[in-house]
């Protein structure tokens, strides 16, 4: 999977040393924030030095972040593992236009178009029914 968003916060490096080889670990996490008109953030890790130094990460960076999911159980319960496995990097945000620049001309891109709309039929006119009381025999309990 992958997300576009800015990183807007990272938590300090962890590391220790791995119980089944031996081997020396380190991972940090950083908090991403995804546009949209409801934004959402979340949480990914990167594991191993190697990747850690090779995407450089700092925050307010516009990033692409390939990922994977996966979770885990401990103790009966579970939790989910999103580690980032590459990273593109943004292009920086537009500038706004200044007075007595060429504005770009709308015959310059190419028009997509616009959907079909779908056509959807009225609904009947819903009559309602009379209240009728529940009868002594009526063993329902709703």
């Amino acid at each position: 999977m992958e997300l576009t968003g800015k990183i807007i916060a990272e938590f300090n490096e962890r590391g220790g040393v791995s119980n089944r080889t031996g081997n020396e670990w380190k991972a940090k996490s950083y908090v991403m924030e995804v546009p949209g008109d409801f934004p959402r953030k979340f949480v990914f890790d990167v594991f191993g030095v190697d990747r850690l130094q090779a995407f450089n990460i700092q925050i307010g960076e516009l990033l692409t972040v390939h990922f994977d999911i996966d979770a885990h159980e401990y103790n009966g319960r579970w939790f989910n593992d999103v580690r980032a496995f590459r990273i593109d990097r943004g292009q920086a945000a537009p500038q706004p236009m200044q007075e007595g620049a060429p504005a770009a001309t709308p015959q310059a891109a190419p028009q997509a178009q616009a959907a079909p709309q779908a056509q959807v039929a009225p609904l009947p006119p819903m009559d309602a029914a009379p209240f009728e009381a529940p009868s002594a025999t009526d063993d329902l309990p709703f």
